[in-house]
């Protein structure tokens, strides 16, 4: 054999054996190939307009998939929100849940408290890419039960109380600031208030609201003690009564509200961010000028929210742990792809550098008439204070005998210390029985 022929022969020979090493590569890329799964609904959880829902999703499959070339990530769309805990609840039960979903606020104690979501701590403890420091503490107790996170935050969205500019301006009355009282907030509504004339102070501000902004906690962490009986606690029962009896038996509506009747109602910080920019403004809100301020402050209390936040949590059942895991910290804790919060929806990020970031207050303001209310320092302020209910597996049995105990202290004869008391103590027993 000539010395040209060993040469095309050895070179014969390297192509195959580079062509079988590459399809070996590529064939075991193949078989080692992981699919995660992940639930999530469509449309908005915070009930406003939503074009892009899917958007922050997309883009972090993008660079997670990038990131880890042997990893497709798949979900199931079209689930809408209304729907999506029945769903969830539904592939649970099948042993067929997602490797990590979204979970809605009403869900978290049930889910936690069932073992159905794994506990992170520990893992959280080895990713280098998650900082507590760097979120809202309200936000990651959100994701809290008994002490251990089960969740991770990624959006919040606090309660505000919007004003109605136009009513306050007929009355003489200037825009509350951002420190206003519960007696600043009593004296607007009995000034503008005049059932003859169909208008009201205020719609649909409970005594739990109150009850958060007086500095008040209903239930132990442990969620094994009531305080119903607390004076914080009965200070805003008979606060919200007072406001009541300004109405003189009528029962303020939604309707009263969105036709300009009322001067204040709460409502979640997504509708303010949704519905002050035109268009969406006009459509919403045709018959007055409005804006929204912080919730005012009981005598004991701050000017503080209840705060609302959708998590993402790991299925326990899960054969990819680690990697549903890193996927969970880059969608939560990740700047970049927290960022298109701002741009895809309506809710806050719980992370304190993007949400005090100078070119989100920018697009924020962007088309709200003067600016609207709430700027950088104030919103970051109202998420490091923020009220979280504490979480439990009776939570919502407990809350409705509190509820029962306030309606019935409203037409009671009996003092209303001696029958938050006995309710106090009705609950207490009800969350100590096994």
């Amino acid at each position: 054999m000539s010395r040209n022929e060993n040469k095309i022969s050895l070179l014969v020979v390297v192509t195959v054996l580079i062509v079988m090493v590459v399809g070996a590569w590529r064939i075991s890329g193949l078989y080692n190939q992981v699919t995660l799964t992940i639930g999530v609904y469509s449309g908005s959880y915070w009930d406003t307009p939503n074009g892009d829902c899917y958007q922050i999703l997309d883009t972090a499959i993008s660079e997670f998939e990038e990131q880890h070339p042997n990893v497709k990530v798949n979900y199931v769309s079209g689930i809408g929100a209304d729907d999506y805990s029945e769903w969830l609840a539904e592939q649970i039960l099948l042993g067929k849940e997602p490797d990590l979903y979204f979970v809605l606020p009403e869900d978290f104690t049930l889910l936690a408290s069932s073992g159905a979501l794994a506990k992170l701590d520990d893992m959280l403890f080895e990713k280098k890419e998650f900082h507590r420091e760097d979120f809202y503490s309200p936000c990651l107790l959100a994701g809290r039960y008994n002490g251990v996170q089960y969740a991770l935050p990624h959006e919040s969205v606090p309660s505000i109380m919007f004003v109605n500019k136009t009513l306050l301006a007929e009355n003489g009355i200037e825009f509350p600031g951002s420190d206003w009282t519960w007696d600043d907030f009593y004296r607007i509504c009995q000034k503008v208030t005049d059932p003859e004339n169909h208008r009201y102070g205020v719609y649909n501000y409970t005594w739990t609201s109150a009850l958060y902004s007086n500095g008040a906690s209903l239930f132990s962490d442990d969620g094994k003690k009531c305080f119903l009986s607390d004076d914080k606690v009965q200070q805003a029962v008979q606060f919200v009564q007072k406001l009541k009896a300004l109405n003189e038996g009528y029962t303020v509506t939604s309707k009263d509200f969105d036709l300009g009747y009322v001067a204040f109602r709460p409502f979640l910080y997504s509708e303010y961010r949704a519905y002050q920019p035109y268009p969406w403004r006009v459509k919403r809100y045709t018959h007055f000028e409005w804006d929204a301020v912080t919730m005012p402050a009981g005598p004991k209390g701050d000017n503080i929210s209840e705060l609302h936040t959708m998590l993402v949590g790991l299925s326990s059942r899960s054969r990819h742990t680690d990697l549903a895991l890193d996927f969970a910290v880059l969608l939560c804790s990740d700047p970049d792809i927290q960022q298109n919060i701002y741009r895809y929806s309506h809710g806050i990020s719980p992370l304190k550098s993007v949400t005090g970031n100078k070119d989100n207050e920018l697009l924020l303001r962007h088309d709200i008439p003067g600016g609207g209310a709430f700027g950088n320092e104030l919103i970051s302020e109202i998420m490091s204070t923020a009220a979280v209910s504490p979480r439990f597996s009776k939570y919502d049995q407990a809350m409705n005998m509190a509820e029962a105990a306030v309606n019935e202290s409203q037409n009671s004869s009996v003092s209303i210390g001696g029958l938050m008391y006995s309710a106090e103590r009705e609950i207490t027993e009800f969350l100590n029985k096994k």
